[in-house]
């Protein structure tokens, strides 16, 4: 037999915490908001634990896919505040953070590579100016496994799990406790989700005014509210899946543009503390045509999204029933 390898046994030691319960496999319009939020929030920490041991590996869309399911359960988190705020919420989300920096420079580096590859050629001057590219990913992505087989990852993962099968936030016995965690899911979604497209367009409106750092802010709203419907995927119901799909789409176009965007400003970043790349490689992260293409595409997607019906309790399926 093969000796486990430190990622596999890293993963073998960072599971989540024993679950009391048995959950529906499904969601449905009038569960509880708690059972929801154990449901939704187990999918996603499974997930990040799926792309774990390839993301040890260097397989940057294991690290693509890690990122996409840790915010995910980040916004699964903020979808049912207050709900789940608790003493113990804090660190539980400071860990999740911690994480989600050190995957950050890694894929940061994975995207700018990506674009000077995909715009250069082979020119010698472009092939000398990658390996400063490739020895700062090499460099990067050691601390970013050293971090994922580490004892804080293991107890970040056994106190998240932890924390959404029984923290504090679940047995606490206030009136207000008890009906947060009771409410139906589809009232709190359609307001949630009601709530969050408002603030959306409303700062959207400003969108070709804003600098980069709030337009960075705008792509996290834009990222919160498409990543909460795609969680909610279980709820519409089949009437209302025009409109579901609709609603997705533009948002995904904006979050792509809005990413593309965000791309370009951390290339710029990220030349300027690379030394050794020379002032022309910054070059390849600025441009205006570009800029104006994507934040016109952004303002389309967001002048459509406006003109869709809001989200109405309607559009949840009234009659699905969970599954065992």
């Amino acid at each position: 037999m093969s000796r486990p390898t430190k990622s596999s046994s890293a993963t073998a030691h960072a599971k989540p915490a024993t679950r009391r319960n048995a959950l529906p496999g499904r969601l449905s319009p009038g569960m509880a908001c708690d059972t929801a939020f154990r449901i939704i929030a187990r999918r996603h920490l499974d997930a990040v634990l799926a792309q774990h041991e390839g993301t040890c590996g260097g397989d940057p869309e294991a690290l693509h896919q890690i990122r996409i399911a840790l915010t995910h359960l980040r916004t699964a988190i903020r979808f049912f505040s207050p709900m789940a705020d608790d003493a113990l919420r804090p660190n539980v989300w400071a860990e999740l953070k911690w994480l989600n920096s050190q995957l950050g420079m890694v894929r940061d580096l994975d995207v700018a590579i990506e674009r000077v590859v995909a715009e250069s050629g082979n020119e010698l001057a472009v092939i000398a100016e990658l390996q400063h590219w490739d020895e700062k990913r090499a460099e990067s992505h050691r601390l970013l496994a050293r971090a994922l087989q580490s004892a804080r990852y293991r107890r970040l993962v056994e106190q998240t799990s932890t924390w959404i099968e029984s923290g504090p936030w679940s047995t606490r016995r206030s009136k207000e406790a008890v009906r947060l965690r009771r409410r139906p899911l589809a009232d709190h979604a359609t307001a949630q989700l009601t709530e969050w497209e408002k603030t959306l367009l409303r700062k959207a409106r400003k969108l070709r005014k804003l600098d980069v750092e709030r337009r960075h802010k705008l792509r996290i709203l834009n990222k919160r509210l498409t990543y909460s419907i795609e969680s909610l995927q279980d709820l519409f119901a089949d009437k209302s899946l025009t409109k579901h799909k609709s609603i997705l789409k533009q948002l995904r176009k904006a979050q792509k543009s809005l990413g593309q965007l965000n791309d370009d400003a951390r290339g710029q970043a990220l030349v300027a503390s690379l030394s050794g790349a020379g002032p022309e490689a910054g070059m390849r992260f600025l441009n205006r045509k570009r800029e104006k293409k994507l934040l016109r595409t952004a303002s389309e997607a967001y002048r459509k999204l406006d003109k869709a019906k809001p989200f109405r309790s309607s559009d949840l399926a009234p009659n699905a029933e969970p599954e065992d």
